[in-house]
């Protein structure tokens, strides 16, 4: 549960959509889910906006300990998708 006071903003969950890369499909994601499957297909989709956890001092104890490591992971593995496919683009026009 997020904490009373939490200067990070906004302090309530916001919905945004994303089409599916899979099937095109809108898939509604909260600003608090790390991750959504597609109603239509299944494809996990991954919240490429995870907020102030990344970076507030007081993030752990605002989503607790459990969803903070969650998010984070994701944030990692979304860095590192994102290297490999710069440097699969960096590959690819030399």
């Amino acid at each position: 549960m997020l904490m009373e006071g939490c200067q990070g903003k906004p302090r309530t969950p916001t919905l945004r959509e994303k089409i599916c890369p899979n099937c095109g499909a809108v898939i509604e994601i909260f600003s608090i889910d790390t991750e959504v499957a597609c109603e239509n297909c299944g494809f996990i989709a991954y919240n490429d906006e995870l907020s102030c956890v990344q970076w507030c001092k007081y993030a752990k104890q605002c989503v607790g300990e459990e969803m903070y490591e969650h998010m984070m992971r994701i944030a990692r593995e979304q860095r590192e998708r994102a290297r490999a496919e710069r440097e699969a683009r960096r590959g690819a026009s030399e």
